[in-house]
């Protein structure tokens, strides 16, 4: 009788001693019912049945129930890829039509006649006329194959 339960305590140690490390080291989002930290004071104070609620009630599913959120890349994302099939443009008459290549190039025209007309708005400091660069005069300051002792001038 006494080796039964010598043999029944050590049981109900090593359950106590797997509940805690398998309590402590368990996902916290998988864990049910109560905080981690509780759970280990129910599994230490109360033998025997703390180490049986853990492993029936707290311990939480081989996978999880709630849909895990991560971020994916756009080449493979579905939704997204089916999104490029094209866009669509406000037309004049204010309808939404699919976006095409005719669009596109429209607006390239565009985006280059705008910065054309910025670079002819844009004053250039320059120094009497001249045509040197921004402002500097040539006959004043030498350009790089200009300058004394270049063997590639």
């Amino acid at each position: 009788m006494p080796k039964l339960l010598i043999g029944l305590g050590l049981a109900l140690v090593i359950l106590t001693v797997y509940s805690v490390v398998d309590c402590a080291v368990f996902d916290r989002k998988r864990i049910r019912g109560l905080p981690r930290w509780v759970w280990i004071f129910v599994i230490v104070l109360v033998p025997l049945i703390g180490p049986l609620l853990w492993l029936l009630v707290g311990h939480g599913r081989a996978t999880p129930t709630t849909r895990s959120f991560r971020s994916v890349a756009p080449d493979d994302d579905l939704d997204f890829l089916r999104g490029l099939g094209g866009g669509s443009v406000k037309t004049d008459s204010g309808e939404n039509r699919p976006f095409n290549a005719k669009d596109q190039q429209e607006r390239i025209r565009r985006m280059e006649q705008d910065l054309a007309d910025l670079d002819k708005n844009d004053p250039t400091p320059d120094a009497g006329g001249t045509t040197g660069t921004a402002g500097v005069d040539p006959k004043k300051d030498p350009g790089e194959g200009e300058q004394p002792g270049r063997r590639d001038a």
